[in-house]
């Protein structure tokens, strides 16, 4: 049985996530690299990532599941499309992890100083188009 990687994720919940909804679909898929990484989250560049695997056969259907999720529009509580306040598009990124700002600067000189992990940042909505961060 060849195993071929479906996508590399830096997080753990959202490797299960889509792992559960994999499995819902009858694709059996398995994790690699999950407790190393979780962890010492330092480690994610040495080992490339959390791996999430399916087995060969499964691997064209597997990657058309992905796609339709990360195709999908972000949705509010109210089920209202979320949209980019300067252009207005819903093709963003969604949980994008910003150091911008003053405290993001600083974040990053501290963390470059005493080597260790991003102390601050904050999780936004960014826009594939014109680049712009938000909170909805």
């Amino acid at each position: 049985m060849n195993l071929i990687i479906a996508k590399v994720f830096d997080n753990s919940i959202e490797a299960h996530l889509l792992r559960t909804k994999l499995e819902s679909e009858g694709i059996a898929c398995f994790i690699f690299d999950d407790n190393m990484i979780s962890m010492n989250p330092l480690y994610n560049v040495g080992l490339g990532g959390i791996k999430l695997k399916v087995r060969e056969e499964d691997f064209g259907r597997a990657l058309e599941i992905i796609r339709d999720i990360d195709n999908s529009k972000s949705t509010d509580e109210e089920g209202n499309i979320i949209q980019c306040p300067e252009c207005g598009s819903s093709n963003l990124y969604v949980g994008y992890k910003s150091m911008k700002g003053t405290k993001g600067i600083l974040s990053a000189a501290v963390s470059f100083l005493f080597m260790v992990f991003p102390i601050y940042y904050k999780t936004v909505y960014k826009c594939k188009i014109c680049n712009c961060e938000f909170k909805n």
